[in-house]
């Protein structure tokens, strides 16, 4: 058995985290820094990934940043052979890249669906493959995938098919790859928020906080770092019989 304090320290872990420079990647790459981990930082904005990758080194953890674009599978395979390169393996993936936006179905173009489902699903999908393929090798690996409550539910009134879509995408990938690859002992996990407040949520909350509070039992929008246990839980020895889960993190938004 292992003691409560050994659950949850990641010393000696390697972690990537995607959308890493800000949000829910930027809690969830700290909180990995804090227990021991050494993270590299995917992002497309590199100025942004470089500051958290300081905070990072002022924990005295390694951190390093690549600019990757991860709809694009060779900027992705170029990503983990960079890392492996620097850290020599890959523990743990956060595959949290990922953008929405509110259209109506009706005005909303091939391009704008698109773009979404090849950030948000065909992006993450790439991420979990490039570095499943690492992991398989060793035998060893979690991944986490950041979904969503609108992979559940529709989170009216706002109008982004394309997002719940995409983000009910991540769930099937998430519990396909857990199944595929629980022989090598990858476990592969997903996180599901409701309202955080976060960049890419503020549009939403400019406009519907006041129905969100009152369609959310918990009556208030959650902070970024209410992400930071679970994903621990998910990356480390505590959640080791976990995989194909799908944790709902939403104040109890999806239970009405």
């Amino acid at each position: 058995m292992v003691d409560i304090n050994a659950m949850f320290n990641l010393e000696g872990e390697r972690a990537v985290v995607t959308g890493g420079a800000r949000g829910l990647g930027r809690e969830i790459a700290l909180v990995f820094a804090e227990s021991g981990a050494d993270v590299a930082i995917v992002d497309k904005d590199k100025d942004e990934a470089e500051k958290v990758a300081r905070e990072i080194r002022k924990l005295g953890r390694n951190s390093i940043v690549v600019k990757t674009d991860v709809r694009y599978s060779h900027e992705v395979e170029k990503m983990v052979n960079f890392v492996k390169d620097r850290f020599t393996k890959i523990d743990i993936l956060v595959a949290s890249a990922g953008v929405s936006n509110i259209v109506e179905a009706e005005k909303m173009s091939k391009e704008e669906w698109g773009r979404i489902i090849s950030i948000n699903l065909t992006g993450l999908f790439l991420c979990d493959q490039a570095v499943g393929k690492e992991m398989i090798k060793q035998r060893k690996g979690s991944i986490i995938n950041i979904s969503s409550m609108s992979g559940f539910v529709v989170n009216w009134p706002q109008k982004h098919v394309h997002y719940n879509a995409s983000k009910a995408g991540v769930i099937m990938v998430t519990k396909s790859l857990a199944a595929e690859w629980a022989e090598y002992n990858v476990r592969v996990n997903a996180i599901a928020p409701g309202y955080i407040r976060t960049a890419i949520s503020q549009r939403g909350l400019a406009k519907y906080e006041d129905i969100v509070r009152r369609l959310t039992p918990m009556r208030r929008v959650g902070e970024p770092w209410e992400i930071r246990g679970a994903a621990l839980f998910l990356a480390s020895k505590a959640s080791t019989y976990a995989t194909g889960a799908v944790l709902v993190i939403d104040g109890g938004y999806s239970i009405l």
